[in-house]
């Protein structure tokens, strides 16, 4: 994990940070990438559980191949295809 000291806060970052102050926010960007902003200095024993599961979480081999095989699917499915897929092609 990588940390940046901020130097300068515009207001949208700003606020994100107040929101995640005391529960997680999702951020998702048009492109579909999603990321996690959280606070971790407002617990430290939340902090430690949190790395603790993450940590576990890695140590699933089945979900770890899950996720990477999903990783490997396109992102997006055309209309027709799903259509197809569900068997609403007409």
């Amino acid at each position: 994990m990588k940390t940046v000291d901020l130097t300068h806060v515009v207001d949208a970052v700003e606020e994100l940070l107040d929101l995640a102050t005391n529960d997680g926010v999702l951020l998702r960007l048009p492109n579909g990438k999603v990321f996690l902003l959280r606070s971790v200095a407002e617990d430290d024993a939340e902090c430690d559980d949190f790395a603790e599961e993450v940590a576990r979480t890695r140590q699933n081999s089945a979900l770890m191949a899950l996720l990477e095989e999903r990783s490997q699917e396109p992102s997006r499915i055309p209309a027709h295809e799903a259509r197809r897929r569900l068997g609403l092609d007409a």
